[in-house]
């Protein structure tokens, strides 16, 4: 769900989510009405029909979110990030509610289409307590801030089949200047409201913005930047396939060569003397959200936004630290099979410290991230192989794996998922951080295969965007809840489809992620809730797991700018294991695995209370016949 233009691209990238409240039309007392099935029909018809018309005005706002789509549409644009276009995108969304609930009849709605006004009118509740809080959000972070995703809008996913397209290119580079110039404004009156992020992010930021202005033409003694050696690239491709003739090549590589020394430079220059400048003013110890003015309204509704429930910061914080004492458990038991004869403190000591055993760790070489990249492929290629005996619905969309590039790679950082086009012409996108393999253990290869491909983000995103049985927005809906529980659902399904989790190691890999998940629920609440220190949190996060202190202080860190977003993970899996036991229950010999996964799948994401109605339903329907 969008928040803002400014979080637009944070929501593709982290994905978000809330509580839905009771649809007032459907509890007003009023006399019972029966609708014939042609009726409904039509009345549903209506709403989707309205809804698409709806979901293209909205999408016609943001020519990032087009270009994520695969639109030929403002592809030489980019957002407007100004405060005065997100009053006007609320003000848009309120219209757009009133409109809806005014003009169609909620019990004249088919079951699916009552989903479909449900989730429309939720999207706007979120978006209305999300709007009370705009001065809360880091608008400079180092997890999904927008000016690191500039060069990778223009590299991956802006595409360039001719000329024209060329000169879109062109157009962007110059647009982020003003991008970048009302970023910094947002950033300014929210440091002068008190709310800036913790002290680590400043360097971060700085160090990823100076990144992205190095090498040539910024710095002729380097080698090619990665936005001019796309560009240059991109521009010779159109040359040989004469799609362009040599003026037009010299003309666009001048033109760009110019614009990123006189438009894109400057802006990221003015960037990092805003960091610089503002950095004095930071706390040297990090602190969470609850610290900072409203900060604790705002973190409860970041945490009813991200877990699609009501639970409290004790409430999430208590379930943390009880599947950290299972999973704990379940770990001594793979230590055990494993052979090690030691506690299992000194088993994490031991698979964090080993890094020269080949049982443990890629070589830190160009051959050992070639390495790992195959083996991520080959996990998904087996699971891929069984998808039809567990799904009944399947994406089209091919999945590729690709290591981050260098302008925003960072070791020991969180691997990630972009989705490809509804129409598959681009892929789906499974990144690795794979600047430092010291960081990227064996163990745990195959559970974020599983995580990021099939069957986890993969799956679930194309399978949604791929649905034309709904109205289009859904098939974009981001519910954080339901998209991280599904894929940290699939690392444990993945576990009943042969050929997976073959050794101990991967086996202690697949706990050791799920720990990181509870370790979050902990984390999270500890930090914005309960005044934990950033170093006792990464002390924490040590004692619980194999996690080397590079990666534990990245995760941390991640935590402490994404306030709520890592408590989704683990709720949204709960529930979805919680459903399934309840369905496998009530239908016994009737459960059938492929009906379970088609109708979670089936209807794009959902908060988790509509989730659970699905499920009822469908169980309900099998029981039926």
């Amino acid at each position: 769900m969008q928040k803002t233009s400014l979080t637009a691209l944070a929501t593709i990238l982290a994905l978000a989510a809330c509580e839905p409240k009771s649809n007032t039309q459907a509890t007003t007392e009023k006399p019972a009405v029966t609708y014939t099935a042609e009726e409904v029909q039509a009345e549903s018809q209506r709403l989707n029909e309205w809804l698409d018309a709806k979901y293209e005005e909205q999408i016609a706002q943001s020519p990032i979110q087009l270009t994520f789509l695969g639109k030929d549409v403002d592809q030489d644009k980019i957002d407007d990030f100004s405060k005065e276009q997100e009053v006007r995108q609320l003000a848009w969304q309120k219209s757009k509610d009133a409109e809806m609930k005014a003009s169609f009849e909620y019990d004249k709605l088919s079951t699916e289409a009552k989903t479909s006004y449900d989730i429309a009118a939720y999207q706007f509740e979120l978006a209305e307590a999300a709007s009370q809080f705009t001065s809360n959000d880091y608008v400079f972070e180092q997890m999904n801030a927008v000016h690191g995703f500039f060069p990778q809008l223009l590299i991956a996913f802006h595409k360039v089949e001719d000329g024209e397209d060329m000169d879109n290119y062109l157009s962007r580079i110059n647009e982020s200047s003003r991008g970048m110039e009302q970023l910094i404004a947002r950033s300014k009156e929210n440091a002068a409201s008190g709310v800036r992020p913790p002290y680590f992010s400043f360097e971060l930021v700085i160090a990823e913005a100076k990144k992205i202005i190095s090498g040539a033409p910024f710095d002729e003694s380097g080698e090619d930047n990665a936005v001019w050696a796309d560009a240059k690239s991109k521009i010779a491709k159109l040359l040989k396939d004469e799609k362009i003739d040599q003026a037009k090549a010299n003309q666009l590589t001048a033109d760009i060569q110019t614009a990123l020394l006189e438009k894109w430079k400057p802006a990221y220059d003015a960037l990092i003397a805003w960091q610089e400048e503002d950095k004095v003013n930071a706390s040297s110890t990090a602190a969470g959200v609850g610290s900072l003015p409203a900060g604790v309204d705002y973190y409860n509704e970041r945490l009813a936004n991200q877990t699609t429930t009501k639970l409290t910061a004790d409430e999430i914080h208590e379930i943390g630290l009880k599947e950290v004492n299972r999973l704990r458990s379940e770990m001594e038991t793979i230590k055990v099979e494993f052979g090690f004869d030691g506690t299992l403190q000194e088993f994490f000591t031991f698979l964090r410290d080993e890094k020269s055993d080949e049982r443990l760790y890629y070589p830190n070489t160009d051959e050992g991230r070639q390495g790992y990249i195959d083996d991520a492929t080959a996990a998904i290629d087996k699971i891929k192989a069984v998808l039809p005996d567990y799904f009944g619905i399947l994406p089209k969309a091919d999945l590729e794996v690709r290591r981050v590039e260098a302008f925003r790679e960072q070791p020991g950082a969180a691997q990630h998922y972009f989705p490809g086009t509804p129409d598959g012409s681009r892929p789906g996108i499974y990144y690795a951080h794979l600047s430092d393999m010291e960081a990227m253990p064996k163990r745990e290869l195959e559970v974020i295969a599983y995580h990021e491909g099939l069957p986890g983000h993969h799956m679930q995103l194309s399978i949604a965007q791929e649905l034309t049985d709904i109205p289009k927005f859904r098939t974009q809906a981001r519910f954080t809840a339901y998209i991280e529980g599904w894929a940290l659902y699939t690392e444990a399904l993945a576990k009943e489809m042969p050929g997976t989790y073959e050794d101990s190691l991967s086996e202690f890999g697949r706990l050791g992620s799920e720990m990181w998940r509870a370790i979050r629920l902990v984390l999270d609440t500890g930090l914005h809730s309960k005044g934990w220190t950033e170093e006792q949190a990464i002390a924490y996060f040590q004692e619980n797991s194999a996690i080397t202190t590079d990666q534990a202080r990245s995760e941390v860190r991640r935590y402490m700018v994404l306030p709520g977003q890592a408590t989704s993970y683990k709720i949204g899996m709960l529930k979805i294991q919680e459903l399934r036991a309840d369905a496998e229950k009530e239908l016994g010999d009737k459960f059938d695995i492929r009906g379970f996964h088609d109708t979670v799948l089936g209807g794009g994401a959902v908060p988790l209370t509509i989730l659970e109605r699905r499920i009822d339903d469908w169980v309900a329907t099998v029981k039926a016949k």
